[in-house]
């Protein structure tokens, strides 16, 4: 039950640093990693990375860059130098700027070199959504395939996308291409309401169907004991991944 869980990051979608960083420590044994995202990162600033490394957790760094080439080279090259472990940008930015985030990112003095996904499509828009923000003649899962194809020509690590793509993507784009998965819900842990997610599968069904790894905010963070929903959700992602 104490081992670290190679497929689960908790997103600390939290106000405060000592907040999140109260929460990382007591979950940490139960993780891959910790997401900080726009709410935190906001807050708190590059200080919440470097909270968390000291915790021992790695960061995946969720800002979702979407800019010209040039400044969404210059924020992968910032968020490099703070030492995060996985960042993304997002994949409808344009085949140039996925390929200035990726040489971006490689571009390492002999550090590793953090994994760089696209963002497809968010997990909170459906079908009708899509059609209406974007005005495209693609379905959904066409739109993630052909944008996880743009970031896999781009020179990018893999993709974030909904559990509902993962089997298509993993066809399309091959192994070796990194899957990560937010819009999971575990049965029968606390706080695992659907709330403003439209495309969801339970962990150990984004795992089964191929993801890398799995991101769970609200299902651990509002449950009566988060430790026990990250042991849960944890030990299912093993099990599914043993079988």
């Amino acid at each position: 039950m104490g081992e670290v869980n190679d497929r689960v990051i908790v997103a600390l979608d939290v106000p405060t640093l000592s907040e999140a960083t109260e929460l990382a420590r007591r979950l940490s044994p139960h993780l891959a990693a910790a997401k900080i995202g726009s709410q935190l990162f906001t807050a708190e600033g590059p200080r919440a990375v470097q909270a968390i490394r000291d915790v021992g957790l790695r960061v995946f760094l969720d800002l979702k860059f979407h800019d010209i080439p040039n400044t969404v080279a210059g924020a992968v090259t910032a968020a490099k130098n703070l030492g995060v472990w996985m960042m993304n940008v997002h994949a409808s930015g344009g085949p140039a700027m996925l390929a200035a985030a990726a040489k971006a990112a490689s571009a390492t003095d002999g550090e590793e070199r953090p994994l760089v996904l696209g963002v497809t499509i968010l997990t909170s828009l459906d079908e009708a959504g899509l059609r209406a923000t974007l005005g495209t003649t693609r379905t959904l899962g066409e739109q993630v395939i052909h944008l996880s194809l743009e970031a896999k020509a781009a020179g990018l690590d893999g993709v974030v996308a909904s559990p509902h793509e993962i089997t298509d993507i993993r066809r399309a784009c091959g192994p070796g291409f990194l899957i990560v998965t937010p819009g999971v819900r575990p049965a029968g842990v606390g706080g695992a309401g659907l709330d403003d997610q439209r495309r969801v599968l339970t962990p150990g069904e984004a795992i089964r169907a191929g993801a890398d790894y799995v991101v769970v905010g609200r299902p651990i963070l509002a449950a009566k004991d988060p430790v026990e929903a990250a042991q849960r959700i944890a030990i299912e992602c093993k099990m599914t991944n043993d079988q």
